[in-house]
């Protein structure tokens, strides 16, 4: 077992013994027989809308704290994962469709288990204490890799639509170029937002039109809640923007960012 107690997650009530995926375990038959981009698709979008079983230690804890000179007693849960290793010692999780997958793993039939879907396990892949590279679907069975940066993808691709604030409407012609005037106060602003924040890694801008409005546009590429982020960024621009000219954020990891940006330097890039 690894211990990733700090690894914040969302449990199901449901139980793990009445989770089954039949059309996800049908998705990867078929993408597995035919690898077409159509079936790859169809198989993620079944993996979005799934449940999976993790075999975890679920140990209850109590702490005391102290309030107002009276001491609280406060219970929580500490949870601990039995992790994958490949020849590499590469760590994932793995995710199971249903029991009789998870069972196919020896030691954990009678162990706790977890029920959760795709948005809390990838949280927990981009979470740097967990120390993991991705999840693997059904491991002992047929099985499906999704490695960290695939994750890291399809999750903030999922963030970004149904961001409500959310300013650039797909379908809608989109021109870019660069800012006939460099905005320097905002730029110097990110700049410094950005090396306060562990997870950037970079930052580019371009001059974006759509229906007639400009707007700058920030391609950031950076791991964890794309909500966060981003409401931090607009918190900072803010004081720098107009009437004539917004701001919108698209995450790296989207096709539109790294295409929109293609051949253009970083204004911001952590150091390492």
């Amino acid at each position: 077992m690894s211990d990733l107690k700090n690894v914040k997650m969302e449990g199901s009530k449901v139980p793990a013994e009445k989770i089954t995926n039949p059309q996800l375990v049908k998705a990867i038959e078929t993408m597995q027989a035919d690898g077409s981009k159509e079936n790859i698709d169809a198989m993620i979008d079944a993996v979005v809308e799934a449940k999976f079983i993790l075999p975890a230690k679920v140990t209850p804890t109590t702490r005391a704290r102290t309030q107002n000179g009276q001491t609280i007693m406060e219970q929580s849960t500490q949870v601990q994962f039995r992790l994958l290793e490949n020849a590499n010692k590469d760590k994932f999780f793995g995710a199971f469709t249903d029991i009789d997958e998870l069972n196919k793993w020896n030691g954990v039939s009678e162990g706790n288990k977890v029920v959760t879907d795709f948005d809390s396990l990838a949280q927990m892949v981009m979470d740097p204490s967990a120390n993991v590279l991705g999840f693997v679907i059904n491991p002992f069975g047929k099985s499906v890799t999704f490695p960290k940066n695939m994750v890291i993808s399809i999750k903030q691709q999922r963030d970004f639509i149904r961001m409500k604030n959310n300013t650039i409407k797909p379908g809608t012609p989109v021109s870019l170029g660069e800012p006939k005037e460099y905005p320097i106060d905002l730029m110097a602003a990110l700049i410094n937002h950005f090396s306060t924040e562990q997870f950037v890694n970079a930052a580019y801008l371009r001059m974006m039109e759509q229906d007639g409005r400009k707007s700058y546009l920030i391609v950031v590429d950076f791991i964890g809640d794309m909500e966060s982020t981003f409401d931090a960024i607009d918190k900072v621009a803010k004081p720098y923007l107009d009437d004539d000219i917004q701001l919108s954020m698209m995450p790296y990891s989207m096709d539109f960012g790294k295409n929109a940006v293609k051949g253009v330097e970083p204004f911001y890039r952590k150091q390492s």
